[in-house]
């Protein structure tokens, strides 16, 4: 939502219900009796009786936000550890509009299970963010670099056909290969090279159900110059060659690929 001449929103006795607010620009916050100043790609989440206001200190206004409820809400976020009434840091701005998007569209629906899907939606939002808030800034000496990590990841995996090597992302990071490959790992959870093959061949076992497209193009499309290579790679993947994951039937269990963080 864009505000181009500002605006205030003020609720002295609450809103009723839970709200998560995304700051894209930068906010003045009235929480309780404390005065902050919002940074842009900072979020809060509400109590439900929580006195709040907050206003533009520059123009436009650009926020994100949504009001909701949520079944043993607060035992919900109890595990999270996500407090309530708490300023944090939106490490991954990208994710948070684009979950907000996805929720006002579904919001449109009129679908047979279109509150479960809001449901599953609002639930999967604040996981991801209690994940990097407790994966990434629990290492403090590192979580400085996390934004800049995140979007080379971003890059890397969205371009599957072109090809990266760990020394020249390392220099990119300004970073010895060896330390680059020790922070992307407590970042992702794996190193990079198998990052970069897993999500590869993720997308080529997508394209060999979906497409009419021959393995040699497939491998190329997935940055192999090699189709023996990639046959071999597949298979250590998937269980199968490409020719036999793509004759299975739909409805036997599969590696799908899933896209792109």
């Amino acid at each position: 939502m864009i505000h181009p001449e500002g605006m205030t929103i003020d609720r002295p006795e609450g809103s009723g219900d839970y709200v998560f607010v995304f700051f894209r620009s930068r906010m003045e916050l009235r929480i309780q009796a404390l005065t902050l100043l919002a940074e842009p790609n900072t979020f809060i989440i509400y109590n439900r009786t929580s006195p709040y206001s907050y206003k533009d200190a520059e123009a436009p206004l650009v926020h994100d936000w949504f009001h909701f409820e949520l079944e043993a809400a607060d035992e919900f976020f109890g595990r999270l550890k996500l407090p309530l009434d708490t300023l944090m840091k939106a490490r991954d701005p990208l994710y948070i509009s684009r979950k907000v998007n996805e929720l006002h569209w579904e919001n449109l629906q009129n679908g047979t299970f279109r509150h479960e899907i809001i449901d599953s939606i609002i639930r999967c939002l604040f996981m991801k963010l209690s994940d990097i808030r407790h994966h990434v800034e629990s290492r403090q000496q590192i979580s400085k670099y996390y934004d800049d990590f995140l979007n080379m990841r971003n890059e890397v995996l969205s371009s599957p056909s072109t090809w990266y090597s760990v020394e020249d992302l390392a220099e990119r990071m300004n970073m010895s290969k060896s330390y680059f490959q020790q922070i992307y790992k407590q970042f992702f959870g794996l190193p990079v090279v198998n990052d970069i093959i897993r999500n590869r061949l993720g997308y080529a076992s997508y394209l060999l159900k979906n497409t009419t497209h021959s393995i040699s193009q497939i491998a190329a499309t997935c940055g192999y110059e090699n189709d023996v290579h990639f046959m071999r790679q597949f298979k250590r993947f998937a269980g199968q060659t490409p020719s036999e994951y793509r004759g299975r039937p739909q409805s036997e269990p599969k590696s799908g690929y899933p896209g792109t963080l």
